[in-house]
């Protein structure tokens, strides 16, 4: 779902313009509220799980059949974790302030590399409660550094807060979302964005083009919104 987000936005690009700055994507956050807008904002509801939960059973037929609210519990159980691809919403920034810390403090020489597992390692204890035993768990999981995309992991959080905002002026214009997923057909979610995202290439910057599409400039406000609704409906809180 996540990475199928980023290719729905490179197809959507406009095509009049292709191999010129216009038509490329304007920003690596914008990319990422592609990807997360279908991973969890579509992907992590139950009335995807309504629509998909046959698929899945046929495909592993091992795992025993649940409900699609029961897998919807699954996929969004928030719990420390050591992985940030396997975070869920409420404590995945979490793991992308950690990252932002640690570069910051690399980059402004008060951390040497090799000190950089222990600063890791002690960030998890203080803010997960988690104990890292091996770096595979810990500052070695992500590709990023080893690649050199130093400064990638805030366009995460910028992604995170996109989607959701996106989402509030989606549903202002195509009505009840849940319903809309739970009757199979996604394209119209997909056609709201390529209108007023995809296709408008990078004409504006960020904020502007999230100001255009939302009629609202860029917080965090939609995002606070959508996790406490969400969360607390499905915690009983």
């Amino acid at each position: 779902m996540h990475e199928t987000g980023h290719a729905l936005y490179e197809q959507g690009l406009p095509e009049a313009f292709q191999r010129t700055p216009r038509g490329e994507a304007i920003s690596l956050g914008v990319h990422e509220s592609q990807s997360r807008f279908w991973e969890n904002q579509v992907g992590r509801t139950e009335a995807f799980w309504s629509v998909v939960g046959p698929w899945f059973h046929e495909a592993f037929p091992q795992i025993p059949v649940l409900e699609p609210a029961a897998m919807n519990l699954i996929a969004n159980k928030v719990e420390p974790g050591f992985i940030r691809v396997e975070a869920d919403e409420v404590t995945y920034n979490l793991h992308i302030m950690i990252r932002y810390e640690i570069e910051k403090q690399m980059f402004e020489g008060n951390l040497s590399i090799a000190d950089l597992p222990h600063v890791w390692n002690s960030m998890m204890r203080e803010w997960f409660g988690l104990e890292v035993k091996e770096d595979r768990l810990g500052c070695l999981q992500d590709i990023h550094w080893s690649m050199g995309a130093f400064g990638y992991f805030p366009t995460y959080t910028l992604g995170n807060l996109y989607a959701a905002q996106l989402l509030e002026a989606m549903g202002d214009e195509l009505g009840d979302m849940d319903a809309l997923i739970r009757g199979g057909d996604w394209s119209a979610p997909l056609a709201w964005l390529k209108a007023r995202i995809h296709e408008r290439g990078s004409l504006l910057l960020p904020p502007a083009l999230i100001e255009e599409a939302t009629g609202a400039p860029p917080t965090a406000a939609a995002f606070l919104r959508y996790i406490e609704s969400k969360y607390s409906r499905l915690y009983g809180l």
